[in-house]
């Protein structure tokens, strides 16, 4: 479980600190409103661009959470569905626990960039939220940074925060606790600033007032379920995690479904489509935490040289990203996908040779659906070698069917 969890006088690190926070002396002993402004402050002064207080109890969102595992929306997140009853009752995760800090960080760089030659190379497109760093550390070292400061204002709380991966109901608490509501896209909404914002959370004993919980703005507005390109918002405010994009190019392992693949388009790592047409991110503006800021080559990177990765290459290339995640084997097999996509004949040496030598028979099939996609004699004379050769039967059902869909002109009959 990736938490820290900070008990009186039983947690070394949290004597460390980042020195003295303004008016600390006062807030020793300060009425909650005051302690609660302390943090706020102490929280801006981080980094962070919102921060509220919600009372540690059990959320009604737990509900709507095992209706949609008992849907099996969650598709292969098996982890999703363990101890749910934990996400939605802090208590148990601290028995003492009395109120949830929720902290929102925008990781809003601006637009995709527009630089790229008329001639380039076909790209992928990777969402905004792994453009830098992986927010999971840098988010959590801030995160723990403030736990510490609460520390110094009330010396022997207990707390525990979570940045993303513990069980805890993030968009839930943010929105109880007045950071943004969530969205018709499942999105946190802030007003004023859009949904580009990580998410993180305190739980501790400290006892605070609560924030009025978000209000929905949302309106009439339901731009983002036609913009989705798979249809996985199937109602409002309602993800089938199966057809989503960032699901299905990240967490999914195993073969992307056929019916879906034309539509995951260039996207190699998540999605943003649904957060871009809504009306609200007009307002975003880009963030100063320099951990963020866009990394060379990782918002469009070239296709065809990502099939060659293998899995040191991956690691070394995206160290300390949020791509990691996805791990080699997904990674490259989305890069296939894409560039079947495009349509690229440029491609079709190396997606010959992923399909002829990758170790991963996953990798080997979408190289090979590629093929199909792209067409004509080189790809149908790569895809019948391979044919000959291949002995993983998934791999080989991916064989036939792209030969029964690829171009091929030298095998089409005249009337």
């Amino acid at each position: 479980m990736d938490a820290t969890t900070a008990g009186a006088g039983r947690n070394p690190a949290a004597a460390q600190g980042l020195g003295a926070t303004p008016g600390t002396a006062a807030a020793l002993s300060a009425a909650p409103t005051d302690l609660a402004r302390a943090i706020r402050e102490e929280a801006h002064r981080l980094g962070f661009d919102a921060v509220g207080f919600a009372r540690a109890e059990t959320h009604p969102h737990g509900e709507r959470l095992r209706a949609w595992l008992e849907s099996g929306s969650h598709g292969t997140m098996e982890w999703m569905a363990r101890e749910p009853e934990r996400r939605s009752d802090p208590r148990a995760v601290l028995a003492s626990a009395c109120t949830v800090i929720s902290v929102a960080a925008s990781y809003y760089r601006g637009d995709w960039p527009r630089d790229l030659p008329a001639a380039a190379a076909s790209t992928g497109r990777i969402a905004r939220y792994a453009w830098g760093r992986d927010y999971h550390k840098r988010l959590k070292k801030r995160t723990l940074h403030l736990g510490r400061a609460i520390r110094r204002l009330k010396p022997g709380v207990r707390f525990a925060l979570y940045v993303d991966t513990g069980p805890m109901l993030d968009r839930a608490w943010a929105e109880r606790a007045g950071i943004g509501w969530i969205g018709k896209n499942t999105n946190v909404i802030r007003q004023g600033a859009g949904s580009w914002c990580f998410l993180g959370e305190i739980v501790t004993d400290l006892d605070l007032p609560p924030s009025r919980p978000a209000a929905n703005h949302c309106g009439t507005c339901a731009r983002c379920i036609p913009a989705c390109p798979t249809g996985a918002i199937t109602a409002p405010y309602q993800l089938d995690a199966r057809r989503c994009i960032s699901y299905l190019t990240i967490e999914h392992e195993g073969p992307i479904p056929l019916d879906l693949r034309p539509a995951i388009g260039t996207r190699i790592f998540g999605c943003d489509d649904c957060q871009e047409v809504c009306p609200w991110n007009r307002f975003a503006t880009p963030t100063a935490l320099p951990e963020f800021a866009e990394r060379p080559d990782q918002q469009t990177p070239e296709l065809i040289p990502l099939l060659a990765l293998d899995d040191r290459a991956f690691r070394e290339r995206f160290a300390g990203t949020a791509l990691r995640r996805a791990g080699r084997n997904r990674f490259v097999r989305n890069a296939a996908v894409a560039l079947g996509n495009v349509g690229d004949e440029r491609a079709i040496p190396a997606l010959a040779g992923a399909l002829h030598a990758d170790p991963d028979p996953t990798v080997r099939g979408h190289a090979a659906w590629a093929l199909g996609r792209i067409g004509g004699s080189a790809a149908h004379g790569a895809l019948l070698h391979a044919f000959d050769r291949e002995r993983d039967f998934k791999t080989r059902a991916e064989i036939e069917y792209a030969l029964s869909t690829d171009t091929d002109p030298s095998t089409t009959k005249e009337p």
